[in-house]
C-alpha cells in the first residue's frame, strides 16, 4: 500500500517531503516477498526532471519466486522510469512497468522452477507539477486529505473485476475469491499498466 497524506496539491519544492517505507510478513505467511524501493530526487533539477518516485512490489508464487519477482521490479522500474522521464511521467511508468514485466517474463521462461512468477506492482510519483500513479495487481493507492482516505486504485482481481461489472462494492459480494489476480507483472509476455 502506498499512501499521501496531503495538506494542498501540489509538492512545492524537492525537499519539503517527509516519507517512510516498512514491509512485514504479516500473520499468515512465514516469509515476505514484498519489496519496495524509495527513489528521493537528490536536487532541485533532479526534481523537475524525475521527481521522487516510490514502488512496491507484491510477490506472488512459491517465496523463491515471489522474491524474486517483486526484487526485479523494484530494482528496474525506478531506474527505466528515470530513463523515460523526459518523455512526461505517465508514459514514462507505463514504459517502466511493460520493460519490468518483460524482464520478470523473460527470467521465468529462462528457467522452468521459474515459470509463471510474477508480482503485483505500484508506484507513485511525485513532481512539480503533480502526482502519478501507475499499477498492476492489487497493490494499493490512497490519498488521506483532510481525514478522508480515499483509494486511488483499481485492483486488478477476478472480484474487483465482477464488482465491476455488477456496479456493486467489492465488499457486497459473497462467495468469490478475493486474492485471484487477474493482471500482473511476469507471468505473460504483455501487461496492461493503469497510469
Amino acid at each position: 500500500m502506498i499512501a499521501v497524506e496531503g495538506r494542498n496539491n501540489r509538492v512545492i519544492g524537492f525537499n519539503e517531503i517527509e516519507y517512510a517505507s516498512h514491509t512485514d510478513v504479516g500473520v499468515r505467511r512465514s516469509h515476505n516477498q514484498d519489496a519496495h524501493a524509495v527513489m528521493i530526487a537528490k536536487d532541485d533539477e533532479h526534481w523537475q526532471e524525475i521527481g521522487h518516485v516510490f514502488l512496491i512490489a507484491d510477490g506472488m508464487g512459491g517465496h523463491a519466486v515471489g522474491e524474486l519477482a517483486a526484487k526485479i521490479a523494484v530494482d528496474n522500474i525506478p531506474h527505466i522510469f528515470s530513463k523515460y522521464a523526459k518523455e512526461g511521467a505517465a508514459a514514462a511508468m507505463r514504459r517502466a512497468f511493460v520493460e519490468a514485466n518483460s524482464i520478470i517474463n523473460t527470467r521465468g521462461e529462462q528457467n522452468r522452477e521459474f515459470k509463471s512468477m510474477g508480482t503485483t506492482g505500484i508506484a507513485l510519483v511525485l513532481r512539480p507539477e503533480g502526482a502519478w500513479v501507475g499499477h498492476v495487481g492489487d497493490s494499493r493507492a490512497y490519498r488521506i486529505r483532510g481525514g478522508v482516505i480515499e483509494q486511488l486504485s483499481f485492483d486488478h482481481s477476478f472480484l474487483w473485476e465482477i464488482a465491476r461489472r455488477q456496479g456493486k462494492n467489492p465488499d457486497e459480494l459473497i462467495g468469490i475469491p478475493a486474492n485471484r489476480i487477474l493482471r500482473s507483472l511476469g507471468p505473460e509476455a504483455t501487461v496492461q499498466v493503469d497510469v
